[in-house]
This record gives C-alpha cells, sequence and structure tokens, in this order.
C-alpha cells in the first residue's frame, strides 16, 4: 500500500527497481492466493511455489509499497520483547521457540539469498543492546540469562558497544545478525515466484473473504479469485472486524538516514533499552558515503499530533551519540503491529478453515513475516511444524491480560471523540496543505485543502470500527487511533484494517 504521498520518504524506494506485476482483468483460481506483496505474502507464496503449488499473489499497490519498504530491516534473533518477558507471557519453552524461530528465519532468508542469486546486499554483523541513560544497568544481567535459558548460548555482556562516541556502558553483544536492502530482497522473491509460474497482480484492492466451500477473495473491481486456501498478509488483517484487533496495537515508528563517511561507525546493530526505545544501523548512500539509519520515538498511531518533532527528537538523540553523522537525506515512519505478549499471530484465522493469517509484527517484521512463511506453508501443506501453537492467532495469553485489558480501555477512550467540538470553527482557516477535524451537526468532517486551495470534505469517521480520525501532518494522512487504519488526505485507504476509504462529503474552490 503506498505511503509516499506525504512530506517523508523512505530511503530504500529511492534506490529499488520493483518488479511491475500485472493488472487482474478476469476471475482467477489458484492452489493458494496470498493477499499482499510485502515479506510475509511474497515468502509464503516464494517457499509454497517450491513446494509446487500453484500461487497468485494480490496487492492493492506495487510490491514492497507497504511497511516492508519502511522498515529499517534488522534481521535478529534480539527481540523487540525482553527474553524474560517473553519467558514470563509464554513459559521456558516458549522462550526457546521464539529463539529459534527468529534464528531460523535469518538463515532461511541467507539461504534464499543463495539459492537465487538476490543482490540485496544480505550481511552477517554483530548487535548490541545497551541500557538507556536512566534505566537500570542490572536488565543487562536479566536479559543475559534469560537469552542464555532460550538457547542462545553465544550472547555475551561486554564493556561497552564498539562506538568512538558513544560510551554505552554494560551491554549484550548478539552474534549472528544480519541486515538486507528489504526491496531488493522482495524484488529477487518476486522474480523467482514468477519464474515457478506464480502470477502476481498489483493494483488489485481486495474488499472482500469468502471462506467455504468455494473460498475466494473478492477485488474492488468486483473480480473474484478462488483457492484452496487463502493468505492475508496485510500487516494486520483486512478480513477481521475485530478478533485479532483487540489483540494487538498499532504504532508509527519513525526513521532518520544521514550520510557518513565510511568507517566513521563500525558495521553493526545497535539498540537500547529506552520506551520508546532506538534502533540503529548503517546502510549504502551511494557512491563511497554510508548512510546512518537511526528509528525511534514510536507511539500509538493517530493518537498524537507532535509528529514533525519526532524527527527533531531522533536527530538531537543522532546528533549528541554519534558526531559522524552528517546531512539528513531521507526520513520517513512505518506502522508497527505490537501483540498484546510480544508475539505474531501466524496461522489459521479464528474460525475459518481456509483463510489464515500473518500480523502482529512487534516491531521484528522481517523475521516474523519470514517466520510466516516457513509456518504457514507447513500448515497448508500439512506438515507438522514445532511453532504452531506459540504463534496460533487464536491463542490466549493469561498472563498478559492486564495488556489486553489496557490497551481495550484505550481504544474505547477514542470514541470520545465523537462528542467532542471539532478543532476549527471554520475551513476559512484551514491553511492549504493542512487538514483539521470540524463538527457538522451530529457528526464530524475530516476538511483538507490541497495545495491548489480546493477543500476537500470527508467522513471523519473510520469505515472499519467507527473512531474519529485524525490530520498526520508529516504523512498528510488521515489516521484513525483505534485500530491504526490510515486513509490519504482525500481519503483513499492506505492501511487496513479498512478495506474501504473515508466517504466523500463534498469539494469546493476555496
Amino acid at each position: 500500500m503506498d505511503q509516499t504521498s506525504g512530506r517523508t520518504q523512505s530511503v530504500w524506494l529511492t534506490t529499488a527497481d520493483m518488479p511491475a506485476g500485472r493488472e487482474l482483468d478476469r476471475h482467477a483460481h489458484a492452489d493458494v492466493c496470498v493477499v499482499g506483496g510485502g515479506i510475509a505474502g511474497l515468502t509464503t507464496a516464494y517457499l509454497l511455489a517450491r513446494e509446487g503449488r500453484s500461487i497468485i499473489v494480490l496487492d492493492d499497490g506495487t510490491i514492497g509499497s507497504g511497511e516492508t519498504g519502511r522498515t529499517t530491516a534488522h534481521l535478529v534473533n534480539a527481540l523487540d520483547e525482553r527474553y524474560y518477558e517473553l519467558e514470563r507471557l509464554h513459559g521456558e519453552v516458549g522462550a526457546r521457540l521464539a529463539a529459534e524461530s527468529h534464528t531460523h528465519a535469518i538463515d532461511r532468508i541467507e539461504q534464499i539469498v543463495r539459492t537465487e542469486k538476490i543482490h540485496c546486499a544480505f550481511q552477517r554483523l554483530d548487535g548490541f543492546l545497551f541500557v538507556q541513560e536512566g534505566h537500570d544497568p542490572a536488565e543487562i544481567d536479566r536479559e543475559l540469562e534469560a537469552t542464555h535459558r532460550a538457547g542462545l548460548g553465544s550472547v555475551a555482556a561486554l564493556p561497552r558497544a564498539p562506538l568512538p562516541d558513544f560510551d554505552t556502558g554494560r551491554c549484550l553483544c548478539f552474534p549472528r545478525q544480519a541486515q538486507f536492502h528489504p526491496l531488493l530482497y522482495l524484488s529477487g522473491l518476486a522474480v523467482a515466484i514468477e519464474g515457478m509460474g506464480g502470477r502476481i497482480f498489483t493494483g488489485a484492492h481486495v474488499t472482500g473473504f469468502h471462506d467455504g466451500d468455494t473460498t475466494y477473495v473478492e477485488t474492488e473491481s468486483g473480480l473474484r479469485v478462488s483457492a484452496a486456501a487463502i493468505v492475508v498478509a496485510t500487516n494486520t488483517p483486512v478480513n477481521d472486524r475485530v478478533t485479532i484487533h483487540t489483540k494487538q496495537a498499532a504504532y508509527r515508528t519513525y526513521v532518520v538516514a544521514f550520510r557518513v563517511r565510511p568507517g566513521e561507525v563500525p558495521r553493526a546493530l545497535y539498540w537500547d533499552t529506552g520506551d520508546p526505545y532506538h534502533y540503529v544501523r548503517l546502510g549504502s548512500g551511494g557512491g563511497t558515503d554510508e548512510l546512518l539509519i537511526v528509528g525511534g520515538e514510536d507511539h500509538k498511531t493517530g493518537q498524537e499530533d507532535d509528529t514533525d518533532t519526532r524527527f527533531l527528537r531522533l536527530e538531537d538523540w543522532a546528533r549528541k551519540h554519534f558526531r559522524a553523522a552528517g546531512e539528513i537525506v531521507a526520513a520517513w515512519s512505518g506502522q508497527v503491529m505490537e501483540p498484546i505478549d510480544g508475539l505474531a499471530f501466524i496461522g489459521r484465522n479464528p474460525g475459518d478453515q481456509h483463510i489464515y493469517i500473518a500480523t502482529g509484527d512487534s516491531g521484528n517484521g522481517m523475521t516474523h513475516g519470514t517466520i510466516a512463511g516457513v509456518l504457514l506453508t507447513d500448515l497448508i501443506v500439512g506438515r507438522a511444524n514445532p511453532w504452531a501453537t506459540l504463534y496460533d492467532p487464536g491463542r490466549i495469553t493469561l498472563r498478559a491480560a492486564g495488556e489486553f485489558v489496557k490497551e481495550n480501555l484505550n481504544v474505547a477512550a477514542q470514541y470520545r471523540e465523537l462528542v467532542t467540538g471539532g478543532e476549527l470553527a471554520s475551513e476559512t482557516a484551514l491553511a492549504r496543505g493542512t487538514g483539521a477535524v470540524m463538527r457538522d451537526g451530529l457528526t464530524k468532517v475530516a476538511v483538507y485543502r490541497d495545495n491548489a486551495g480546493v477543500v476537500h470534505r470527508l467522513s471523519a469517521i473510520c469505515p472499519h470500527l467507527g473512531c474519529v480520525v485524525g490530520w498526520n501532518a508529516t504523512e498528510n494522512t488521515w489516521d484513525c487511533p483505534c485500530h491504526g487504519s490510515r486513509f490519504s488526505a482525500e481519503g483513499d485507504v492506505l492501511n487496513g484494517p479498512a478495506t474501504m476509504g473515508l466517504q466523500i462529503r463534498a469539494a469546493r474552490s476555496a
């Protein structure tokens, strides 16, 4: 789903030549229909095609135009959720399976890169976890012990990370992590899928799912793709209105890329323990330069109105700790789905027989997406997989009950916006290139004045479950604070779970 119409731009989108796909112009059938052309969807399609299954991939944008094109592409078994917390939530066995599956995901990506000869700058390197200033340094020992219990015996404590200008203090070194260029990897997967007879259709917006004797998806144009199995790999499920969305929350995360001279920052992955935390890697800057890619400053989607300042805080943090940071060459944000118990939901969609989902990346989308490909392939071909129970979308994690209540109370609180006043009394006060929510009688209207002075009036009510959207001045989008749906300034849907855009009310010249 293309999100590049705002004021930010992912560094990956400027350097990748993605396959165009083809137009879906008639009804079609395949063994498996995959909805979503990101890492989870294409990995699943690739592995199923290697099993001899006929494959159709549908994406409403272009391949990689959703969240995979907006990741910083850390390939890690050093997970965003600490291992001592995973152990509390899922038990020691569950933590070991999490470590095992993410380690396998890195290995599987490396294997695919070699097998398909994908030139995507895949590189093995170390990762370093350090404590944010003001946090308890004992967290390092606690996590070290938990990683060893989880089977990651090579994780070691060091006096500091190998950064010349930044004394991180005591840290953990996670060996054999990796990084790559995510869109070049997707491009290679797409070429391989089509080489095995798979069909990839872009610009195909799916609006309906049917599970039964005849299982199919229906597109906005009224065309159907039937299949024995459907995989919904759309970052957050667009086939489910309630169930999964009560067990995860959408967050925006921010990234800034700085130009640096080669060798000034040691090549590795770096993370701190802050909340929100910071994450750092190096990438290619074109020519002889490198890019220092720094992310963080997360917040719940649609629930903050200071998005521009997030980039400024990231810049301040990066320049404080990395004196080599030069000019900013790219900045962007992405959507992270945070499950209440720290692990993705991968498997058969609750209540369905032939529809499978992959969601809940928890900040580790590249490995969770690859795990999805492996696990869903096994489920669809009827092969046992030791991770199936851990990632089962229907699971109930009793020790996460408090987080479940907290998140759903937060969602309930957003409905208060239905009865409040508007942000502006009149649209005449609206500057060009900006938007605001106004009250119009008994309802609320999302009003956007474009750069030509034309005022676009939309319903401010998200078509998913009726929350009031808010204006995101950084991306020039309308964001839903309940479940993370996002819409363009003109109302087109960009992110699920909504499948339809905001209803147009009127448009007139100023």
